[in-house]
């Protein structure tokens, strides 16, 4: 795991794109700061860059770092959730401009998977993550249902837990300024 997280880190570093397992499913990422990186990202999906996509963040301290505004429900949601929650916010910062939806919201999980957390530790900064497939495509739940164009586009192949079947998808939700919570996705 050691070495996968040094040459991660160093292709991240550098703008590039990574395949790597989260704490759902197999994912691309890269570093949240770089909006080239990010728009490598949505080129190897064939995204439109109006669909947002997700950051994962290692702890509470580095979330308050890019979002400012969080409101108190957000804790309580992330410290009792049974299953990784991502949650949007609003007004985002220090993010690159091209990751932040058009109505100014970006969605941030803090990842509970050991290999992120360490990999994000070292970056010290968000790590843009999405499912490892082109868009409309399904979601592969395992390394082995990953594409072939997929893996042949990133920078780097994490090797860690390749044989670990992955789950489903986060649950995503918006917290409305009455308080209240709206299910994205479930």
């Amino acid at each position: 795991m050691k070495s996968d997280i040094e040459n991660a880190y160093t292709q991240l570093r550098k703008g590039g794109v990574i395949l790597y397992p989260t704490d759902t499913v197999w994912g691309l990422g890269c570093d949240a700061t770089q909006p080239d990186a990010v728009s490598k990202i949505y080129e190897i999906k064939q995204r439109d860059e109006q669909k947002a996509l997700l950051c994962l963040v290692s702890d509470f301290k580095m979330l308050e770092q890019f979002v400012h505004d969080i409101p108190e429900t957000a804790y309580e949601i992330m410290k009792y959730a049974q299953k990784p929650t991502t949650i949007i916010y609003d007004k985002p910062v220090g993010i690159a401009e091209n990751l932040i939806a058009p109505d100014g919201s970006m969605a941030f999980r803090v990842v509970r998977n050991a290999f992120c957390q360490q990999l994000i530790k070292k970056l010290r900064t968000p790590l843009v993550s999405t499912s490892a497939n082109i868009s409309g495509k399904p979601t592969p739940h395992h390394f082995s249902e990953i594409s072939s164009e997929i893996k042949s586009a990133v920078d780097y192949v994490v090797s860690f837990d390749q044989s670990k079947k992955g789950s489903t998808p986060s649950t995503i939700i918006k917290l409305k300024n009455d308080g209240t919570v709206q299910i994205i996705r479930s």
